[in-house]
């Protein structure tokens, strides 16, 4: 594996890993503002150690998230050194602005949380509470607005005096439609991967008649929640869906393993067998119109096909060569008129013709075949995106019916009383993380070879290191963060067996009961 490859699979191991932490933080928040603003409402004891017990765990996870996230930022400098040269004027604002959120809003109140229960007021605490909600979600804001720029470069323009891209309107990058879009469909997912961390947790409680009045309640708002948030993320995955259709048409086309432009409206393919050396799906079993209503919201519009979009390609590595030759003249002749106006004309496939660089440096001298292998670079590995797209949707839709009946369950006051669902509840514990994994890979795989879509192809981000260094760190970073998953695994187990009796240090719902 070369520096590139090595240098991909380092990010892609960290991201991943710090992936596990980060939806739990964002889900367990909200349930944590939702508890306790019902014990402000009603008095009762034991929404209170709810709310403590579930933070435990809360405070757990968060602290591993923090500790995975804080490399993920230093790569940036030390794997890819060029890209942070290249758009660090345009990412670097939304990753500092997401650094405060993180080490200094979200930390405050995570701090306060745990430290001022018995120094606040009830509704001050609440107010902590929901503000420790607040800033999870607005450190995964930024973070997002960052990464949509990644996957849809508005709002900054290349400056051919500078070599860099720079930002032009930081509104646009602020409100980019894709970045707006990715938000709301991430931190659903991790809505739900909260919900189904508590809905599990209290159906072991149940099953074994352990923290029984704790877990019922517990149970009862991760149903309703979970619901409300599952089905949030079908309707806000269609929504990206549908942005995917009009900026990044290639990864649209490799998850649905499209080769050719069908009649509109386009099919959505439920099963298939993608070959990628023939160019074909075998086996394909199609439902008419979904993706031409998912992807154009219309009956009349196309959705290019792979083979198509690569001849499009071409033709925009063809116009990228012109802007790379007019490129280079300028730094020779920054007056010339003429140049600057043939620079302008093409410099937005410029991104095109710099994929040829990984073929030769002498972008301009390309030969047709260079031209075709590039253009042939543009298409992402298919069956990955494929597979991993289903099998996320296909999660998608198990979480609602899981929910669907606990929230019936609980209507009904029958939550303990079905043993086949209180095990599928907890045996569905590690599905959330798994489909929020194949998102990310859906997402960042998805739009390769490009590390800034269309602008900045990912051979050419990395850092001038060499390649043994990168795989020793590499080796380095999956013993820690593997470290930090199993002390991580190991402290929410040691606190959910102990439960919440013996780690609040008294009796919770003892009181209730006696009440009732």
């Amino acid at each position: 594996m070369d520096i590139v490859e090595l240098s991909r699979l380092q990010f892609a191991a960290t991201a991943l890993y710090h992936f596990l932490f980060v939806p739990l933080t964002l889900g367990l928040s909200i349930l944590l503002g939702i508890m306790e603003t019902v014990y402000v409402m009603t008095g009762k004891q034991i929404w209170r150690d709810m709310t403590k017990f579930w933070g435990t765990l809360f405070g757990i996870n968060f602290v591993m998230g923090v500790a995975t996230g804080i490399t993920m930022e230093f790569q940036f400098g030390t794997n890819w050194a060029y890209y942070s040269h290249y758009v660090g004027d345009v990412f670097g604002a939304p990753l500092a602005i997401e650094g405060l959120m993180a080490f200094f809003l979200e930390a405050t109140f995570v701090g306060i949380f745990f430290f001022g229960w018995n120094r606040m007021s009830k509704v001050g605490h609440l107010v902590i509470t929901w503000g420790l909600a607040l800033g999870t979600n607005l450190s995964a804001l930024w973070i997002l607005i960052a990464n949509g720029w990644m996957q849809y470069p508005v709002g900054s323009s290349f400056n051919a005096q500078t070599m860099r891209m720079e930002v032009t309107n930081f509104m646009d990058v602020v409100f980019n439609p894709v970045a707006q879009a990715k938000f709301v469909h991430t931190v659903s997912a991790g809505y739900v991967v909260g919900a189904v961390f508590v809905l599990a947790i209290s159906a072991y409680y149940l099953a074994r008649r352990r923290h029984v009045e704790l877990a019922k309640r517990s149970m009862t708002v991760a149903a309703a929640f979970g619901l409300a948030a599952s089905l949030s993320v079908v309707v806000l995955g269609d929504e990206s869906g549908y942005v995917a259709g009009q900026n990044q048409k290639m990864k649209v086309a490799a998850i649905e393993a499209m080769w050719n432009t069908e009649p509109a409206p386009a099919s959505f393919t439920v099963f298939g067998i993608p070959d990628m050396k023939t160019h074909t799906t075998k086996a394909e079993v199609k439902v008419p119109w979904v993706l031409g209503l998912i992807a154009t919201r219309s009956v009349d519009k196309e959705v290019p096909g792979i083979n198509n979009l690569v001849e499009a390609a071409k033709e925009r590595i063809k116009s990228g060569i012109v802007a790379y030759d007019a490129l280079d003249k300028l730094k020779r002749d920054r007056t010339n008129a003429e140049l600057r106006k043939t620079f302008d004309a093409h410099v937005a496939d410029l991104g095109y013709g710099l994929l040829l660089k990984k073929y030769r440096p002498d972008v301009q001298n390309a030969t047709p075949a260079e031209i075709q292998a590039a253009a042939n670079s543009t298409v992402p590995n298919v069956p990955v995106l494929f597979w991993s797209f289903r099998f996320m949707v296909g999660l998608g839709f198990y979480f609602i019916l899981l929910f669907a009946l606990a929230f019936y369950l609980s209507a009904k006051r029958k939550l303990d009383s079905s043993k086949l669902f209180l095990k599928a509840a907890f045996w569905t514990l590690p599905l959330p993380w798994i489909a929020a994994e194949l998102g990310w890979i859906v997402a960042e795989y998805g739009r390769q070879p490009w590390v800034i879509d269309g602008v900045l192809p990912t051979s050419l981000a990395v850092s001038g290191t060499v390649a043994g260094n990168v795989l020793f760190s590499l080796l380095g970073f999956v013993v820690f963060y593997s470290t930090l998953l199993v002390a991580d695994i190991y402290l929410l187990k040691k606190y959910i067996k102990l439960g919440p009796d013996e780690t609040l240090g008294h009796k919770v719902g003892e009181t209730l009961v006696a009440a009732e």
